[in-house]
This record gives structure tokens, C-alpha cells and sequence, in this order.
């Protein structure tokens, strides 16, 4: 998918997101940003910023808060809630996470929600957000997580085909869905980056799967709930779909990162 096709789908979409309870008050929300401790003083990016909940969850904590998105439509309404909220030290801009339009050590923190999925090169990302962070600044970082592992083996492939199967199913439903990690491919990527990770956890969720596949055709519904229901083992493992008063639910899971650009 290009980014013109992601402006317009996301921009299409940017209602929903205001009130998304996983965007809006998802269990990672609160627990990064008490992780990262923000100081009165601090200058906070945070990318991919959407309507803008990780960033306005910031601003109470620091001196300034930039929100970054791809997307212009998702600028208004982050403005109209930053807005409604009483934000006066945040302010929303346009741009592109693997070209970020600000000075090399500019930022105390960096963060990233729920959103490096759909970002096409997670060394650039890493790259971006490590060059705009101060020496010493932390980079926060939450997104979905799938099945995977560094060993070699058959229950390794199990995992590893698990995961493929999931990025599957979620790009199906989502064609800017560009692929999820797994949680030890993020620790190398970080390590890669030359990033000190000093607090790495999952947290998981769960969501409704007619409200997650709301916005598509009857049909399209039908082929991700056969894919959701018919998962392979290790999938279905990982997905823990349940049926209760009338409505499917499935689990997927988010990994949390924060670390530290070396001083």
C-alpha cells in the first residue's frame, strides 16, 4: 500500500479512532507512560500520534508535546480533542516517520503506539526516532506482537508459522497493515538500533470481533471470521477465540519497550 493510499484510508477512518477504546484507553497507554516518567522539563515526540491520545496523555507530565502523523485528516480531530482537553502545550504536525522533520537531538522522549505495523521499515523508524532523541532520552515503544522465536526446531516453525498466519489475518482486514513483529524480533531490531531496552513487558487484550471487522462487506466479514475460527493450532493458541452472549472474541497481544539512546 502506498502513502497516499494510507492518507486516504486512515484519513477515511479518523472518526474512529477519537473513540477506540484500544487507542483511547488501552491498558498500555497509562502503564508507558508511567514507565517512562516524564519530567516537568521535557520536550515529548510522539509518532504516528493518529488522534493524538498518547500525546495528550503526555502533556499533562511535560513542558511540550509534538504529535507526528502521516495522515492530515487525523490532525483535525487530535487538535479539536487536544482542544476540548485544555492541551496548550501540544501541538500536531504532518509527517513521515522515516523522514522526521525536526533537528538531531531535539526530543527528552520519543514514543510510538500502537502504530509501527503499519511502518514499511522498522530500521528506519528506529533510525528516525534514536537521531531526534537527546543523549540519554527514551524511546517508548508499544505495538501488537506475534508468535515467534529464535530457535530452530519444530515447535520454532509452529511459532514462527503462527505468526506469518496472524500478519495474515490482520492484513486482510487492514491492507495498511505492513507486519508485527514478534516480541524477540523487536529486542533485536532495538539492539540494533544501538537502544538499551530497560523495561520490556506484554500486555494482552482482548477485542470483539464484530466491531473489529465492522467497516467491511458481509462477505468480508465472513472470510475473517472462517480464518479466525479455523486458525492452524499454534494460531488459534495465540488467538484464544471465545463465543459468549452472541458475540466472538480474540486475544492479540502488544509488547512494550522502553529504552535508552546511549549518552
Amino acid at each position: 500500500m502506498t502513502r497516499q493510499q494510507v492518507r486516504e484510508q486512515f484519513g477515511a477512518n479518523a472518526a474512529a479512532y477519537v473513540s477506540s477504546p484500544t487507542h483511547a484507553q488501552g491498558a498500555s497507554l497509562g502503564r508507558m507512560v508511567a514507565l517512562v516518567a516524564p519530567q516537568a522539563d521535557w520536550r515529548v515526540l510522539d509518532i504516528a500520534t493518529g488522534t493524538g491520545h498518547t500525546a495528550l496523555a503526555f502533556a499533562p507530565h511535560v513542558a511540550f508535546v509534538a504529535g507526528l502523523d502521516l495522515t492530515a485528516g487525523m490532525i483535525v480531530p487530535a487538535t479539536a480533542l487536544a482542544v476540548e482537553r485544555g492541551a496548550t502545550n501540544v501541538a500536531f504536525t504532518v509527517g513521515d516517520v522515516e523522514e522526521l522533520p525536526f533537528d538531531d537531538a531535539t526530543f527528552d522522549a520519543v514514543s510510538c503506539r500502537i502504530a509501527p505495523h503499519h511502518f514499511p521499515d522498522i530500521g528506519r523508524f528506529l533510525a528516525e526516532a534514536t537521531r531526534v532523541l537527546r543523549p540519554g532520552g527514551t524511546l517508548a515503544v508499544v505495538d501488537n506482537v506475534v508468535p515467534g522465536s529464535r530457535l530452530r526446531g519444530r515447535k520454532a516453525d509452529r511459532q514462527r508459522q503462527a505468526g506469518d498466519y496472524v500478519n495474515a489475518f490482520e492484513k486482510l482486514r487492514d491492507p495498511s497493515h505492513a507486519r508485527c513483529l514478534s516480541f524477540e524480533e523487536w529486542l533485536d531490531a532495538l539492539a540494533a538500533a544501538g537502544l538499551t531496552v530497560t523495561t520490556q513487558e506484554t500486555l494482552d487484550k482482548r477485542l470483539t470481533f464484530e466491531t473489529w471487522a465492522a467497516r467491511h462487506t458481509p462477505e468480508m466479514q465472513t472470510r475473517l471470521r472462517v480464518l479466525l475460527t479455523r486458525a492452524p493450532q499454534a494460531a488459534a493458541g495465540f488467538l484464544n477465540v471465545q463465543t459468549t452472549t452472541g458475540l466472538t472474541t480474540f486475544r492479540l497481544r502488544e509488547g512494550l519497550f522502553i529504552c535508552r539512546k546511549s549518552g
